[in-house]
């Protein structure tokens, strides 16, 4: 079977341009499944009207994106899966691909005018990513290549003015620092944005449906819903691709909807689904019980807590949120979702059950989810998670509720008080008796 490529191309419907025409203006770190289904779809659909938002993506922990895109001049196919699905469609706005390491200079070239990035939470922790973000911003301060723009797209609050303060503190440590450093606050730009559409693994049977369709073997195969989602504020140093998102003076209202209803319900549905023997989101949702945790922890804990941007239907996002999350066609593993739960719980659940307990409520949906990832921590070993050694060991041998609590806590943060150590303990002896 022949293998995706510019020269299968010929015998494949046409794109709206010609990918050997695109310019490389956008450094993308990070080249998973998700900014392949998102950033480059939007960046896609720009490339027609102008061809010089082309990307180079770069990989951070392994060879596997770059093996399996090299061979294919970087093209891949979206498949889309789940009610209001279109066909497979294939994007060429990738247009070359490397490891981490080869960013630095990259970053320095005069026609990059944007640097994106997908890394996860635990990318913003200091390590290499910032490490080599500084490095080519330092670079194209020497060859004054210009100014620039860096939008993270990882589900952090304030994401652009988290990574400026990051990208600053590890700035100032490098010998130019003081130079550096000015330079970014003059001519870098860090606007924040929320970002959100479900992505789930690629399997073997997605692999051969785009086989069967499109008559060619694309090993890059990424799998999405329908729905696609981007709210970016409009602060750009030098120019940005005119994509079909929403632009805004201010993202943090819908950031926190996003983060406190969507990503808080699915991490929800993820442990407390999985302690339940559910293998996908969309079968935990078809437990009664699951279901009614899912909306109370939207509608009694997280909306109180939120100032919503003009005209926002909350309803409507929330059933939309549950109507996503049932869709079976996505098969959205609750594995894929729990992972790294002590970096996201305190983004996704803490700011609610903080506001919560601050205006003398009760969060007990919120603390369910958070109790739940306590039981899956010690029953699931090994979790995958950056902390993952630490967690086992923390979780070894309590043979309590309060105790477990009390060893698990600190992954998260600072406690939150008495009340809300009482009602984790209340919910973890409740998921130790199912």
């Amino acid at each position: 079977m022949t293998r995706l490529s510019m020269s299968a191309l010929r015998s494949l419907p046409a794109l709206p341009y010609d990918p050997a025409d695109v310019r490389v203006g956008i450094v993308h770190l990070g080249v998973g499944a998700f900014h392949r289904a998102h950033q480059a779809v939007y960046t896609d659909a720009t490339l027609a009207a102008d061809p010089t938002w082309g990307i180079a993506g770069f990989t951070q922990r392994s060879t596997t994106v770059r093996d399996q895109l090299a061979p294919q001049d970087c093209l891949y196919t979206v498949l889309e899966r789940g009610v209001g699905a279109g066909p497979p469609r294939i994007i060429g706005a990738l247009r070359e691909i490397g490891l981490a390491f080869e960013l630095v200079n990259r970053i320095a070239d005069p026609a990059v005018r944007l640097v994106t990035l997908t890394v996860t939470e635990k990318g913003y922790r200091p390590g290499n990513a910032v490490e080599r973000l500084v490095a080519g911003l330092e670079l194209r301060r020497r060859a004054d290549a210009g100014p620039l723009s860096v939008l993270p797209c990882d589900n952090l609050p304030a994401n652009g003015a988290t990574l400026r303060r990051i990208v600053l503190a590890h700035a100032a440590t490098v010998p130019t620092g003081d130079r550096l450093v000015e330079w970014i606050g003059s001519s870098v730009a860090f606007p924040s944005c929320m970002v959100d559409r479900i992505v789930p693994a690629t399997s073997a049977a997605d692999l051969a449906d785009v086989q069967r369709i499109l008559g060619v073997r694309d090993e890059g195969t990424v799998v999405a819903e329908p729905f696609s989602q981007w709210v970016i504020e409009d602060t750009f140093a030098a120019g940005r691709p005119a994509w079909d998102a929403t632009f805004t003076t201010d993202v943090a209202p819908y950031e926190a909807a996003k983060l406190r209803l969507l990503n808080a319900t699915h991490s929800l549905l993820a442990y407390t689904g999985a302690l339940a023997g559910h293998e996908t989101i969309a079968s935990a949702l078809t437990d009664p019980v699951l279901a009614d945790a899912a909306w109370r922890l939207m509608t009694e804990d997280a909306a109180p807590t939120l100032t919503l941007p003009d005209g926002f239907d909350l309803r409507g996002y929330q059933e939309s949120i549950l109507r996503r999350f049932a869709d079976p066609a996505l098969g959205h593993r609750t594995a894929q979702v729990a992972a790294d739960g002590s970096l996201k719980l305190p983004i996704r659940l803490l700011g609610t059950a903080r506001d919560r307990l601050g205006s003398g409520h009760t969060p007990q949906w919120t603390a369910l989810a958070v109790a739940a990832w306590m039981v899956y921590v010690a029953t699931r070993q090994p979790v995958e998670d950056p902390q993952a050694a630490a967690l086992a060991a923390a979780a070894a041998g309590r043979s309590t509720p309060a105790s477990l609590v009390d060893a698990l806590q600190p992954f998260l943060g600072e406690p939150l008080g008495t009340t809300w150590r009482d009602l984790l303990v209340e919910q973890v002896a409740r998921l130790r008796l199912n």
